[in-house]
C-alpha cells in the first residue's frame, strides 16, 4: 500500500515543474481568447477581468488536474458576446477566430520555447556540464538539466494544450472553429446532444483512449517544431565562440 503512494524526488520535482508551467500557459491561452474578442469589438472578457495573465482569473481546478494527469486539460471559458463583434466579419467568423486564438498562442509559445531550448543546448554552460562528466539526471541540485527539462516540458505542454483544445468537441475551441464551416443544423445537433457528447468525451478522456491519437498529433507537431528551428544552432553558435 505504501508503494502506491510513494513518490521519488524525480516524481515530486516533475509534478512541481508541470504545475508551474500549467500556471504559466493556461492564462496565456485564455488571455489570447480575450484579446482576440476585444480586437473584434467585444470587451466582455475585459470588463469581467479576464483579459489578464493572472492565473487565478483563469485556472479551472478540474481542467488543471486533467492536464497534470493526462497531459491534456482546460481552463475556465472566457466569456464572449458575439453580438458585440464589429460588422466587418460574420459572427461565425468572429467566434471561430476568438476560439482559434487560444491554441495559436500555445503553438507560438511552443515555437519560442523550442528556440530557447536549442539556444540553451549550445551554450558553453550546458556543453561544459557534459564535458566534465555530468549526468543527465533530473534533480533539484542539477541546475543544467533542470533548465533543459523545464524548457522541454514547456514546449511539450504547450503543444499538448493546443492539440487538445482543437478537438471538435464542445465546449473545446475546435468545436467553435469547426462551427465556421458547418451548418446551423449541425450546431443544433450538438446543442441537443450536449450531455451525451460530454459523457462520451469524459469516458474517452478517463480511459486514456484519446492519449494515443492526441499523442501522435503532438509528436508530429514536435517534429515540425524541430524542423522549423533547425536554423537556430547555425545562427547562434557563433555567438558562443
Amino acid at each position: 500500500m505504501s508503494g502506491l503512494f510513494s513518490f521519488t524526488q524525480y516524481d515530486i520535482l516533475e509534478l512541481v515543474v508541470h504545475l508551474f508551467i500549467i500556471f504559466m500557459i493556461l492564462p496565456l491561452h485564455e488571455y489570447a481568447h480575450a484579446w482576440a474578442a476585444y480586437k473584434l469589438g467585444d470587451d466582455t472578457a475585459s470588463y469581467q477581468g479576464r483579459m489578464t495573465l493572472n492565473p487565478l482569473a483563469h485556472i479551472d481546478p478540474m481542467g488543471a488536474l486533467c492536464m497534470l494527469l493526462f497531459g491534456f486539460g482546460w481552463a475556465k471559458p472566457v466569456p464572449i458576446d458575439p453580438t458585440r463583434f464589429n460588422r466587418k466579419h460574420s459572427i461565425r467568423f468572429g467566434v471561430a477566430m476568438t476560439a482559434l486564438a487560444g491554441p495559436v498562442s500555445n503553438l507560438i509559445a511552443a515555437f519560442i520555447g523550442m528556440i530557447l531550448l536549442k539556444i540553451y543546448k549550445i551554450t558553453p554552460y550546458f556543453l561544459s556540464y557534459f564535458e566534465e562528466g555530468g549526468e543527465a539526471d533530473f534533480t533539484l541540485s542539477n541546475t543544467p538539466m533542470m533548465i533543459f527539462y523545464f524548457l522541454f516540458i514547456f514546449v511539450s505542454v504547450n503543444v499538448g494544450l493546443a492539440v487538445f483544445n482543437l478537438l471538435p468537441i464542445p465546449p473545446l475551441d475546435g468545436s467553435k472553429v469547426l462551427g465556421y464551416f458547418t451548418s446551423a443544423k449541425v450546431d443544433r445537433w450538438f446543442i441537443q446532444n450536449a450531455q451525451l457528447v460530454h459523457f462520451i468525451f469524459l469516458i474517452l478522456l478517463a480511459t486514456g483512449i484519446l492519449r494515443v491519437p492526441l499523442g501522435f498529433i503532438s509528436s508530429i507537431i514536435m517534429n515540425g517544431l524541430e524542423l522549423a528551428t533547425a536554423w537556430v544552432p547555425l545562427v547562434f553558435a557563433p555567438l558562443f565562440g
